[in-house]
C-alpha cells in the first residue's frame, strides 16, 4: 500500500483511484462497507481511502480528552490488510481546513488527486465549517467529473455501527460488542517501551506500551491476543493484559501491560498489536505481593481457559 499525504505533489501512478472518504477511526465495519463500495464502483481503478492526519477533532479541540480507537500506524495497518491500495493521508492544517467545499472538491478531490470515483457516509460534510453536503458532493462531481456514490449507514443488532457506539462498548469493558461493530478485535498498537520492571520481580514480565492520545477502555485485567508485528519474536500469542494506572503501586499514568503466556524472550523495541477478548476484572489494590500474585495466577488461567476458543 502507498501512502500519499501532499495532493499537490501526486505521481501519474497515484492518480485516478476509487476511493473512500473519511477518518476511518477504528476501520470499523461501516467503513468496510465503504470502503468495499468503492472498490465495486470502479473495479479496474486502484482502491483508495482519502482520511487526515492529525484527526480533524484533534486539529480544532487539541486539549480535548483522548478520544481515537487507533493511531495512524493502525489504522494504516489495518487498511492495508483490507486490500487499500493508496492511502491518501492529508496533513490536516489551516490551509486544508480553510478550503470551501468548492475548492476541496476541485484542488484536492479532482486537480489534486486525480480522483475518479468517490464513496462517502450519508452524513459526510466537507470543507470550510463543515459546509458542503452529500448533494454538494453529487453536483462537484457531475461538473468536475468525478464519480460519487453515498453509503447508507450500518446497523448491526440494531445498532448504528460508529466509532462512538464502540467506545462507549469499550468504557463500559464489552470488548466483545465492540469487535462485533468493528469486525475484528479491538487491538492496541505501539512499541513495547522500558518500564519499572515489577512484573519480571513478580514472576510476571511484562510488555508495557503507551495509551496516550487513545481512547482509554475501561481499566482492569483483559484476556488478550497478541501480535509480535517485527522482530525475532514475530508471532502471534496468547496473554493477559492490564490497562490503567497500577493502583498497587501508585501509579497516576496509564498505560497497558501485556504478559505473553509461554514467552521467553526480550521485546523491548517491538511492535505489538494487543487484542482485546474479553474483560476479567477491574483494576484493584491488594493488601500485599502475596494477593497479588494468587490474583495474576487466576487471572491468567481464566484467560487461558478464555482463549482456548477465541
Amino acid at each position: 500500500m502507498r501512502i500519499i499525504r501532499d495532493y499537490q505533489f501526486v505521481t501519474p501512478e497515484d492518480r485516478g483511484a476509487s476511493v473512500a472518504i473519511g477518518n476511518f477511526d477504528g476501520v470499523h465495519r461501516g467503513h468496510q462497507a465503504v470502503i468495499e463500495q468503492a472498490r465495486r464502483a470502479a473495479p479496474d481503478a486502484p482502491l483508495g481511502v482519502l482520511t487526515f492526519e492529525p484527526h480533524p477533532r484533534e486539529h480544532f479541540a487539541p486539549d480535548a480528552p483522548p478520544f481515537r480507537l487507533t493511531n495512524a500506524e493502525a489504522r494504516a495497518s489495518r487498511l492495508e490488510k483490507i486490500g487499500v491500495e493508496r492511502l491518501y493521508q492529508l496533513n490536516f492544517n489551516m490551509a486544508l481546513a480553510g478550503l470551501s467545499p468548492r475548492e476541496f472538491a476541485q484542488n484536492v478531490i479532482s486537480d489534486g488527486l486525480g480522483l475518479s470515483h468517490v464513496v462517502v457516509g450519508a452524513d459526510f460534510c466537507f470543507g470550510k465549517g463543515r459546509a458542503g453536503t452529500v448533494e454538494d458532493l453529487k453536483s462537484f462531481g457531475a461538473e468536475m467529473g468525478f464519480g460519487v456514490t453515498v453509503a447508507e449507514l450500518l446497523e448491526t443488532g440494531g445498532v448504528q455501527v460508529s466509532s462512538t457506539a464502540i467506545r462507549q462498548a469499550l468504557s463500559e469493558g464489552r470488548p466483545r460488542d465492540a469487535a462485533t461493530l468493528l469486525g475484528h478485535w479491538h487491538r492496541i498498537e505501539g512499541e513495547v517501551i522500558g518500564g519499572e520492571q515489577r512484573g519480571r520481580e513478580l514472576g510476571f514480565p511484562t510488555a508495557n506500551m503507551s495509551i496516550d492520545g487513545l481512547h482509554q477502555p475501561k481499566f482492569g485485567v483483559y484476556a488478550v491476543l497478541v501480535d509480535v508485528l517485527d522482530g525475532p519474536h514475530q508471532g502471534s500469542y496468547h496473554g493477559a493484559a492490564s490497562i490503567g494506572v497500577r493502583p498497587m503501586f501508585d501509579g497516576d499514568h496509564p498505560n497497558i501491560e501485556t504478559f505473553l503466556f509461554d514467552f521467553t524472550g526480550d521485546l523491548y523495541g517491538a511492535t505489538l498489536s494487543v487484542g482485546l477478548v474479553e474483560f476479567l476484572r477491574p483494576e484493584l489494590k491488594f493488601e500485599g505481593l502475596d494477593a497479588l500474585i494468587t490474583q495474576m495466577d487466576a487471572d491468567c488461567d481464566t484467560a487461558r481457559d478464555i482463549l482456548a476458543s477465541a
